[in-house]
């Protein structure tokens, strides 16, 4: 059996200048530049606690509170949630910084699911989720709801799709 890992042990913090390259016509961060990030920060620590290769397997969900400006720094915040046999949820925390009035927002929040795969690409045993705080406990409790959620709209998806291919 596969050593459990604590949360802390694949925590990653990120963060990033954004640049005039960035930006969008309205002139703020491009949604998509924020949602790699994203991606990139969830995948590290999913890496991290598999200790193995990982594909992104779902975004469950990606809110923007608040616009990223040009000049901002972006800090992300990933951190596992919840582990199941093969799969795992990260979130992922997006702040933006003034480095020059020292103002930091809350600009969006993402939970992303990972899958582990092995040298052949096919899913691997994770390693166990050890839950050390109150906060670990709670998120992986909304983890462990969320997830649930996504299981039943995969039914209902799959039996849309059966349906509009029998008639």
């Amino acid at each position: 059996m596969l050593e459990g890992k604590k949360i802390s042990e694949s925590r990653v913090i990120m963060g990033q200048v954004m640049n005039p390259q960035n930006a969008n016509p309205a002139g703020n961060v491009h949604g998509g530049d924020i949602m790699k990030l994203i991606d990139t920060a969830g995948g590290v620590a999913a890496t991290r606690h598999a200790r193995a290769n990982v594909v992104t397997a779902s975004i469950d969900r990606l809110d923007f509170h608040h616009p990223v400006y040009v000049g901002d720094f972006v800090i992300l915040k990933a951190s596992v949630n919840y582990v199941g046999k093969t799969s795992m949820e990260v979130g992922v925390r997006v702040e933006a910084e003034n480095p020059i009035t020292g103002e930091n927002r809350h600009t969006g929040s993402a939970y992303l699911t990972f899958v582990a795969l092995d040298a052949n690409k096919s899913p691997i045993q994770l390693p166990q989720l050890i839950l050390e705080t109150i906060e670990d406990r709670h998120r992986n409790q909304e983890a462990e709801e969320r997830r649930q959620l996504r299981l039943a709209e995969k039914k209902k998806e799959k039996k849309r799709i059966k349906y509009e291919r029998n008639g």
